[in-house]
């Protein structure tokens, strides 16, 4: 079966059919610099416990060394915008702050299922062998996205588009057959530092660059031991993932929450939870709130001891009795959180 003349124009309108707001493509070697890039970052420990970011470099690198066949890699964007403000928790302490695209069904599941029927689509049309990632594979997306032209890869490292602002979802659907490219995006941030400001925990070491053990969305996502102590106080309420560097951009003034997939819409109990609760919760309440949330994979110890560090942030003396009680806490890093937070309430209220 060959493709249609129209096939990309044909691909668009499904692609849209299926939630996806931004479709590009570009040519499988489109990022030579990428792995160099990748590499010297990995040499400087950037990447902390993230080890499987170092074990699959080389795939990591290129498409072809991934898949030998690809020539062409179409870049997908699904919105996640907001209507809410991701700030807007920053001066209530006694709740927790969760990433806002943490907040709503998990994306991986919403976004592959999406992919695979668009590729089962492309493949019905003629498009040949394909491959489908969401961000679980050795695959760099946003390199790929800023060749195919759907943003540019901004100074707090992620996607910034033009029309979504820094609240995109990005898939890959590999593919043997050569596409017409998209023009690359080109760099808008001109001389805006409003994220490189906004890091509580100065985890830009320049911009374009990040160094993920300070980061805050590192540190309470794959970190599993305890966290260094003088990143805790930056770490305010936040208790999984952080959006400070993203939520300041200007270019969100053009995303719309209208755009953004139902899916990824914020469930009320993940909007605002007390503290209190969450320090409270045993393994099974820590899967019953966070059931088909990308928060269940980090699993109640990690969970708990980000409330931790963020009741010590707090100055809630009320947080003192679910602290103390995680002094007995199985989890060896629970109770040295809790142990911190205790002593930082010392003198609270």
């Amino acid at each position: 079966m060959t493709m249609k003349p129209d096939f990309d124009t044909l691909l668009r309108a499904k692609a849209d059919e299926l939630g996806f707001v931004a479709l590009g493509i570009c040519d499988a070697d489109a990022t030579p610099l990428a792995g160099e890039r990748l590499r010297a970052w990995l040499d400087a420990g950037c990447h902390g416990d993230m080890l499987w970011m170092e074990e699959r470099a080389d795939q990591r690198a290129s498409p072809t060394a991934l898949w030998s066949d690809v020539r062409s890699v179409i870049m997908l964007g699904m919105s996640y915008a907001s209507a809410h403000d991701p700030m807007a928790l920053a001066d209530v302490p006694d709740r927790g702050r969760i990433s806002v695209y943490a907040q709503g069904r998990d994306y991986h599941d919403v976004v592959k299922k999406a992919l695979k029927a668009l590729a089962r689509w492309m493949v019905d049309n003629g498009s040949g062998a394909l491959k489908v990632f969401v961000d679980t594979a050795p695959v760099m997306e946003k390199p790929l996205a800023e060749a195919a032209g759907i943003g540019w890869q901004g100074k707090h490292s992620n996607i910034v588009s033009r029309t979504h602002g820094s609240w995109l979802f990005l898939g890959a659907i590999y593919t043997s057959a050569s596409l017409a490219p998209s023009a690359p995006a080109q760099d808008r941030c001109g001389r805006c530092t409003a994220c490189q400001s906004a890091c509580p925990t100065d985890a830009f070491i320049a911009p374009y660059r990040l160094d993920a053990r300070r980061c805050i969305s590192y540190l309470t996502i794959e970190h599993k031991g305890p966290i260094p102590h003088d990143l805790r106080a930056g770490i305010g309420n936040h208790v999984y993932g952080c959006d400070d560097c993203l939520a300041v951009c200007p270019w969100n003034k053009f995303a719309s929450a209208a755009q953004a997939n139902r899916e990824f819409v914020g469930r009320a109990e993940l909007a605002a939870p007390a503290l209190a609760d969450l320090l409270k919760l045993d393994d099974a309440g820590f899967r019953e709130v966070f059931a088909g949330s990308p928060i269940k994979r980090i699993g109640r110890d990690r969970m708990v001891r980000n409330a931790a560090i963020a009741a010590g942030n707090s100055g809630d003396a009320s947080l003192r009795p679910a602290l103390t009680a995680l002094l007995k806490d199985e989890n060896d890093v629970v109770q040295e959180a809790a142990m911190w937070a205790l002593d930082r309430l010392t003198f609270a209220p």
